[in-house]
């Protein structure tokens, strides 16, 4: 299990961010993904702007970590 959380370079589907989430947790992305989704229609939008702000500030998986 990877300590420090980065976007996933390898499993991206729109930024990564779930794919890095699903990583760091050691669960499925399609979970991670599909909480996101059922959160974001559940919230009016809310969930949606907290992901890409949370995309501009999780920094991208380095090549080091491959």
């Amino acid at each position: 299990m990877m300590n420090k959380l980065f976007r996933s370079s390898t499993d991206s589907k729109l930024t990564g961010l779930c794919g890095g989430i699903a990583e760091w947790l050691g669960v499925n992305p399609t979970l991670i993904r599909l909480i996101v989704v059922i959160s974001a229609l559940c919230s009016f939008g809310t969930v949606t702007l907290m992901y890409f702000i949370a995309s501009m500030l999780v920094p991208k998986m380095p090549y080091s970590h491959f």
